[in-house]
């Protein structure tokens, strides 16, 4: 669902000056929707265009930590590091083919409670049809910009869900096994990624 992505993949803010953290969200989340309605874009070009915008303002090692709960401090410093890589792999082939589901909505800003460097914001997507679900993004400031590491759609985290999920995972089996399986994923996704429609390696 495109939900989702609109709120995951974020744009670039201005750092001319302090704004709050629904200002830099909506900077994000207006930067991906015009990237998504720009009909000049090829699918291939739109997914590069997305992905660097996200890789800019999504905290993926602050994410990668809390999926991992407990089992971040167990891991080595070049464990952690690898597993922030892997993961964004991940969540890379999981979001960002999806962009084509775009289907013009839109995102309804309600409220937003900030405590020092931690910010919840509150809104609503907009469905074409009128339908609104509620979206609660949390964000960090990071070296003077506000960087989203969670996203809640209908009360469902991306952090709580992908950490019970991989909880079961290294209990029943292996953190390795982990690894294994997420590494797995992308290159599934990979394979099956029409030719010409992924973006140039970094």
């Amino acid at each position: 669902m495109v939900v989702s992505l609109v709120v995951l993949a974020l744009g670039v803010p201005p750092r001319a000056w302090a704004i709050t953290a629904t200002a830099e969200l909506r900077r994000y989340t207006d930067e991906v929707i015009r990237i998504l309605q720009d009909p000049r874009l090829t699918p291939a070009a739109r997914r590069a265009a997305v992905r660097d915008i996200a890789d800019e303002a999504f905290d993926v090692k602050e994410t990668a930590r809390r999926v991992l709960g407990p089992h971040w401090q167990e891991r080595t410093g070049a464990e952690q590091e690898e597993f922030v890589r892997v993961f964004h792999d991940f969540l890379e082939q999981t979001y960002l083919s999806r962009l084509d589901l775009y289907r013009g909505e839109r995102v309804r800003y309600v409220s937003e409670r900030q405590d020092g460097e931690r910010a919840v914001v509150h809104a609503m997507i907009v469905m074409r049809l009128g339908m609104e679900i509620p979206v609660e993004s949390r964000l960090l400031k990071r070296s003077g910009r506000w960087r989203v590491y969670d996203v809640l759609i209908e009360q469902r985290s991306l952090v709580g869900s992908y950490r019970s999920q991989f909880d079961r995972i290294i209990r029943t089996g292996s953190y390795a096994e982990l690894v294994d399986r997420l590494k797995a994923h992308v290159e599934r996704a990979a394979e099956t990624t029409p030719r010409g429609a992924t973006a140039p390696a970094r």
